[in-house]
């Protein structure tokens, strides 16, 4: 497995062997042997998947402490350009993003950890994206930064997104607490 870091510290991206012949082909997206010498402590304890339309954007969403979430992502079909933003005021690359593709084709997996929102946009109709969470949902924690925020200026590559009326009233970055 090749290990892809980024300017912006904490963020890792996995790229699987896959093995492929003219049946097909197999890869493990996890096993906890090889994440837990660059995932140190971490425990998953909860896995989710949701399944979106074309231009679909979600996010951008975190928990706040104590039951902030690193998380795990991956397309199982489909493609998304992902998007982690780092919220850890200490941080020298404090409100920088990382944009990332993720495609049931190049197989990429995502490390995202705690101090980050996060969001992606669905390239594809019925795009399958899949996570593990290093912590439980816990609903009067979760938050959420607005998504086309000015002052992050994310390019999505996307001319008509499709926002939930939650994602479409987040706080903007400039007014924003961080809890990290």
């Amino acid at each position: 497995m090749e290990v892809i870091s980024f300017n912006i510290e904490g963020l890792l991206a996995f790229q699987p062997r896959v093995f492929g012949d003219d049946r097909g082909y197999f890869f493990e997206p996890f096993n906890k042997k090889n994440f837990s010498e660059h995932l140190v402590g971490i425990d998953f304890v909860q896995d989710n998947e949701s399944c979106s339309k074309k231009n679909v954007v979600r996010g951008l969403h975190f928990q706040k402490p104590p039951f902030a979430q690193g998380k795990l992502v991956r397309v199982v079909k489909g493609a998304v350009i992902d998007i982690a933003v780092d919220i850890r005021k200490n941080s020298a690359t404090y409100g920088h993003y990382q944009r990332i593709e993720l495609s049931e084709h190049n197989k990429t997996i995502f490390w995202i950890p705690e101090g980050f929102a996060h969001g992606f946009v669905a390239l594809e109709d019925d795009t399958i994206f899949s996570y593990k969470c290093s912590n439980y949902y816990d609903q009067p924690s979760e938050d959420s930064i607005l998504w086309n925020d000015k002052d992050l200026n994310i390019d999505w590559g996307v001319a008509q997104p499709i926002i939930s009326d939650k994602d479409a009233i987040a706080q903007n970055f400039n007014t924003f607490n961080s809890p990290f």
